[in-house]
């Protein structure tokens, strides 16, 4: 069991690793905001499930229940993830902000 939790932890935390690469990389708002709202919905849902698996290891019924816990915690940052990204994209382009095209200069 904590190889199958350390498998989910770290596929977790190099998704968080990629989801920093594209802010980083990415040239305007609307790329960026793209690229931290799906690594960050995948790399929570792998780490925080990784953290109910490990909590198994030794199964009682309170950790079962932690575990449960865990992961509606985890149903809800599935949900609420991509639907805070278009509340952020979709006052964006209430504000005006342009997207990114190629050859046009950087404000």
């Amino acid at each position: 069991m904590t190889v199958i939790a350390s498998i989910f932890i770290l596929a977790g935390l190099f998704f968080f690793a990629i989801g920093v690469l594209g802010i980083l990389r990415f040239p305007d708002f609307y790329s960026r905001l793209h690229a931290a709202g799906k690594s960050d919905s995948l790399a929570s849902v792998l780490v925080i499930t990784g953290v109910a698996l490990y909590n198994l290891q030794e199964f009682t019924v309170a950790n079962l229940l932690v575990s449960i816990k865990i992961m509606l915690i985890t149903v809800f940052i599935y949900v609420a993830s991509p639907t805070a990204t278009y509340a952020l994209t979709k006052t964006a382009m209430i504000l005006g902000f342009e997207p990114w095209e190629k050859g046009k200069k950087r404000q």
